[in-house]
């Protein structure tokens, strides 16, 4: 009988992460209780919008739940979906391009702000959002163009600013994020259904928050751009929005107590930390001593890497030293999710996972009985093709025995190449759904 590597291993923990956040059962489970509230309160209408790496899995569980209520809809999905239906049960499907926004996202966002329009108090309108929404969901506000928001978004990008950062920016250059969606379809009633992609599940923050109160500010969003010394690299026109607001001459996002969000009933409905959850029961089940080691793996990715390879190199040190004590070793798998950033100074190709794991190859080398996962919820991870990466004590001995320097691809920000050379990258094509990272380290 052939026996699992712990390669094998790995992966098949991962996929029970994946499946837990599987967008089209988590939406299922609430069908019953909005078909309800929408009988409850004679609603004559019903429309299904959404944005996000999620939302077909999505919609396609609403329609299949509401038996031909629904009137209307348009949801925004990034270009490869693996089903790509034109429409379910009269909700249009649009593509859209993640993580910098297109002008199909732009034409789409249009489409629901038109579907949006004048709305009355017998509406209800049930947002779907999951990670991605950001990019998809694309309407920039009045006096910049949509070639300003995405220079801005992607020099954010690449200086390694984190979610919460880049969301305080976009939602004040935006007609429709920061609780500005929501404003639109008021007085209709809003259910939005949320998949998390963010530390923290904090709903101003998912997708920039469209239908929840915007806990930032537009000197936030200025701080952001000072902090990291984009002011003479962000377009003007951005810089005088920005600047308007934050003394007040630019009216700012809606905030908590709004009467807007009286009517606004948000759901989280799937998040990393049930990802996690599902990946130590794998694990457990598998023969695993399983353990969580933190669900807000956040930072630079590199440093996030080195971080974990120390703890497992510190189990291996233990273990060393108890086995003259005659301890049972029964294999250890530590398990971790959240957010990395990378700050890119190379010319190089990659995504956070890949550069987190080429670092943890790199500081666990020559170390036996150790594998290690970093991988994207999404299947994709940065602007390549890979989930992410599995390497162990080995990647970077194999790859300097090929003549590959493994710390000259990391300063490049080219990890991507570096673990295709070694044939590590973990690829799963676009999964439908987004909460987050997950990273898996086993020890035997």
């Amino acid at each position: 009988m052939k026996t699992d590597t712990q390669k094998d291993q790995a992966i098949k923990i991962f996929n029970a992460a994946l499946r837990s956040a599987d967008p089209y059962r988590a939406v299922a489970l609430h069908a019953g209780a909005i078909s309800s509230f929408y009988k409850d309160r004679n609603c004559s209408r019903l429309f299904v919008v959404g944005f996000g790496k999620a939302s077909v899995p999505m919609a396609k569980a609403l329609a299949d739940g509401f038996g031909g209520i629904v009137s209307g809809g348009i949801i925004i999905a990034p270009y490869g979906q693996k089903v790509r239906p034109d429409e379910i049960d009269k909700i249009k499907i649009c593509e859209a391009r993640h993580p910098l926004p297109d002008e199909n996202g732009w034409k789409a966002t249009a489409g629901i702000l038109n579907l949006l329009k004048d709305l009355d108090d017998r509406t209800l309108v049930v947002c779907l959002i999951s990670g991605g929404g950001s990019a998809l969901l694309v309407s920039p506000c009045s006096g910049i163009t949509l070639e300003e928001k995405q220079k801005t978004t992607d020099l954010l990008l690449r200086s390694g600013a984190n979610i919460n950062e880049l969301n305080s920016v976009r939602k004040h250059l935006s007609d429709v994020k920061g609780g500005r969606l929501a404003m639109k379809a008021y007085p209709a009633y809003m259910t939005s259904l949320i998949l998390s992609d963010v530390i923290g599940n904090n709903l101003d923050v998912i997708a920039s928050g469209p239908t929840s109160p915007d806990s930032t500010t537009y000197a936030d969003a200025l701080g952001v751009i000072k902090k990291y010394g984009l002011e003479e690299k962000t377009p003007a026109r951005v810089m005088d929005i920005l600047s308007k607001g934050s003394q007040g001459v630019i009216a700012e996002t809606p905030k908590e107590g709004n009467a807007v969000f009286e009517r606004v009933n948000n759901v989280i409905v799937g998040s990393n930390k049930s990802a996690i959850d599902a990946a130590m029961e794998a694990a457990a089940r598998l023969g695993f001593d399983a353990a969580v080691l933190s669900a807000e793996v956040q930072g630079e990715a590199r440093d996030a890497g080195r971080w974990l390879a120390k703890k497992a190199i510190e189990i291996i040190k233990r273990r060393k030293g108890e086995a003259g004590r005659g301890s049972e070793k029964r294999p250890v798998c530590l398990i971790s999710g959240g957010e990395t950033t990378v700050t890119v100074a190379g010319s190089g190709r990659g995504g956070r996972n890949t550069e987190l794991a080429l670092a943890h190859a790199m500081e666990v080398e020559g170390e036996r009985g150790i594998t290690f996962l970093s991988a994207g919820t999404d299947g994709a991870d940065g602007p390549t093709d890979a989930a992410g990466a599995i390497v162990d004590g080995q990647t970077t001995a194999k790859a300097k025995a090929m003549g590959i320097d493994p710390a000259q691809y990391l300063q490049n920000n080219d990890s991507y190449n570096f673990l295709k050379a070694t044939g590590d990258l973990f690829i799963t094509g676009l999964t439908g759904t987004n909460v987050m990272d997950i990273q898996i380290t086993l020890i035997l």
